[in-house]
């Protein structure tokens, strides 16, 4: 049980067990596992995963909500000239949730495989299968 002020009731920390609805939250998490990185910067590691159209306000209530939370944390950076930015770090919470994140993905990711060897298996020729197949051992050597 956490505690933030006297005067507050005590809240429960969350416990998450599931994958959330949106990839950008593990996506997130795992870019900050290494480095804090404040919002900009953030944004443009979701890119480098392949997010193509990025509301910025979107992530920054992301980020509030991965905040309170408790998955992340920021703090203010006045250490550059220009104005002062949140910079953000992922906590141990963030990293229990990043795991099952993972976990999770990896799990889907074999039904995708799976989706996608079904889907192809009913539009190409067994003969052809089997040849694609072959082919696709030997480039993965």
């Amino acid at each position: 049980m956490v505690t933030t002020n006297k005067n507050e009731p005590p809240k429960e920390d969350k416990i998450f067990t599931s994958m959330p609805k949106n990839l950008m939250v593990p996506a997130l998490l795992l870019s900050l596992r290494n480095i804090n990185l404040h919002g900009y910067r953030l944004i443009q590691e979701l890119t480098r995963f392949g997010f193509s159209s990025i509301d910025h306000g979107n992530v920054y209530r992301t980020l509030r909500q991965l905040e309170k939370d408790n998955m992340i944390k920021s703090e203010w950076d006045t250490s550059t000239g220009g104005p002062a930015k949140r910079i953000y770090s992922i906590t141990e919470a963030g990293e229990d949730y990043l795991k099952t994140c993972s976990d999770a993905l990896e799990q889907y990711q074999s039904i995708i495989n799976r989706f996608f060897s079904m889907y192809m298996d009913m539009f190409l020729p067994s003969s052809l299968s089997a040849f694609n197949d072959k082919d696709k051992k030997d480039t993965d050597k």
